[in-house]
């Protein structure tokens, strides 16, 4: 990985922990030209009650509104968690390029159940049974401690 791309993850997990003192789930997100500057960023907004407020939906659907379909597909998306399977169809029919998460979808099953949380009702699957030509990078051993301390904090009794 490279060094700027530290910052985007750090960027996506500053608004991943915005999230969390917002009442949201800890996830955020940030999408990157090829060219390296920011173009958009969300964090999880489900909080309002609609479940389908996840960032990376929210690039994806800012993206195919705001770039062509070349610059769409030269991005990449960084995030503190692995697309679920809503967000990564969305990616993938928006013509988005690489994704690179901080942890997995299967770390966070981990997490979740070993904090005693109800599971999903979505079947979490890895974002290349959904996207399967999708360059992919992730989990970051070296930050997902961080996002454990996210859920951690977020599910604490």
């Amino acid at each position: 990985m490279k060094a700027q791309e530290q910052i985007y993850l750090n960027r996506a997990l500053a608004l991943a922990e915005e999230a969390l003192e917002a009442g949201d789930e800890p996830f955020g997100s940030v999408l990157v030209s090829a060219e390296g500057e920011i173009l958009a960023e969300d964090r999880n907004r489900i909080a309002s009650g609609d479940a389908t407020q996840h960032p990376e939906f929210t690039l994806a659907r800012w993206a195919a509104q705001h770039m062509t379909p070349e610059a769409r597909a030269n991005a990449t998306v960084y995030t503190t968690g692995e697309h679920c399977p809503m967000c990564a169809a969305a990616h993938g029919w928006a013509g988005l390029g690489r994704i690179v998460y901080i942890s997995s979808s299967e770390q966070l099953g981990r997490w979740l159940e070993d904090l005693g949380v109800a599971p999903s009702p979505i079947k979490a699957l890895p974002i290349g049974q959904i996207v399967p030509a999708l360059e992919v990078e992730g989990p970051i051993a070296s930050m997902d401690e961080k996002v454990h301390a996210l859920h951690q904090r977020r599910h604490a009794v």
